[in-house]
């Protein structure tokens, strides 16, 4: 029966109210966690992009790279608590590293980096791409 009804049979909104709510959650899908990493307007995806862009450099992610975090948040079953951490994990070398380097134009986060099989794709500033 909704609360819905219960307003519907008569009850007063002051009873409704002291009513417990029981309701059970989904647990979020990993396209559910990508779009958290993606869309919102404070995404952890877009606060790190701003953060290197401070040092004119180009952060992009790649779909596997995305997907492979949230695969990685699934695993520890925290849901999208998980996802920032997972993040600066592998974002902690890169934000030490550019600074050093002003000759560092882009980064881009690979799935094979994710999964510590490989490295960011690094590009210099005015060369081809270089794999870190």
């Amino acid at each position: 029966m909704a609360l819905e009804d219960i307003r519907k049979f008569g009850m007063i909104p002051e009873f409704i109210g002291r009513l417990p709510v029981v309701f059970a959650l989904q647990s979020l899908s990993k396209e559910m966690l990508v779009k958290i990493l993606k869309e919102p307007k404070n995404a952890i995806l877009k606060q790190y992009q701003k953060l290197l862009e401070l040092d004119e450099v180009k952060l992009d992610f790649e779909d596997g790279a995305l997907e492979a975090i949230a695969e990685k948040a699934m695993e520890r079953k925290t849901g999208a608590r998980a996802l920032r951490a997972i993040i600066e994990e592998f974002m902690l070398d890169i934000m030490y590293e550019i600074p050093k380097d002003d000759s560092i134009g882009q980064v881009l986060i690979t799935r094979d980096y994710i999964e510590r099989t490989g490295g960011p794709v690094i590009t210099m500033r005015g060369t081809l791409c270089l794999e870190g």
